[in-house]
């Protein structure tokens, strides 16, 4: 599996080649859709793959979609079989760019920046805009920021049944440490 996920990660970033770039093999991504009294609905991908062109700043990453935990088995089970339809869709990915990033302006402090790109999920093309803390340290950079996305944006439906449990507006966030390539 995960040479499969490096495979797509190499096909996806083809365009950095000549580039500097900075690689992310263990991103931590994770979305949480809860609604007050009822179950968290929370899980994290431990294996995000993630590049920052540190010439241009285009950024990009891959999820394999089942690498997303839940707490409880059975809610993994609905959310890969029903919600995420993995078999149809396996993976998940952002192309985009890090507005006005300079890497000779980086320094121990975090620094706000804002990252435009496309979200591919469930299929669906979408363009997003986030606020992210970029910093460098020992010859790394470390970003970290978040966004929201509906569930309905990206033909994700969520059964009558289960929609009172189940947040409309989802919060993604993301954590990456990127070293030199």
């Amino acid at each position: 599996m995960k040479k499969l996920i490096l495979v797509i990660a190499a096909v996806l970033f083809a365009n950095f080649a000549s580039a500097q770039k900075y690689i992310a093999k263990t991103g931590k991504v994770s979305f949480e859709a809860s609604v007050p009294l009822f179950e968290d609905v929370f899980a994290q991908d431990d294996n995000n793959v993630a590049v920052i062109n540190a010439d241009t700043g285009e950024f990009a990453s891959v999820s394999n979609v089942k690498n997303f935990h839940f707490k409880t088995k059975l809610m993994e089970e609905h959310f890969n079989e029903s919600y995420a339809e993995t078999a149809k869709y396996p993976k998940t990915t952002f192309k985009g760019k890090i507005v006005n990033f300079d890497k000779s302006k980086l320094s121990s402090s975090p620094q706000k920046y804002t990252v435009q790109g496309t979200l591919n999920f469930h299929g669906v093309d979408k363009a997003y805009n986030s606020t992210a803390s970029v910093y460098a340290k020992d010859g790394k950079i470390y970003m970290s920021g978040g966004f929201v996305i509906r569930s309905a944006d990206h033909k994700v439906t969520i059964p009558k049944m289960v929609s009172k449990k189940i947040a409309e507006s989802v919060n993604v966030q993301y954590n990456y440490v990127f070293s030199k390539q």
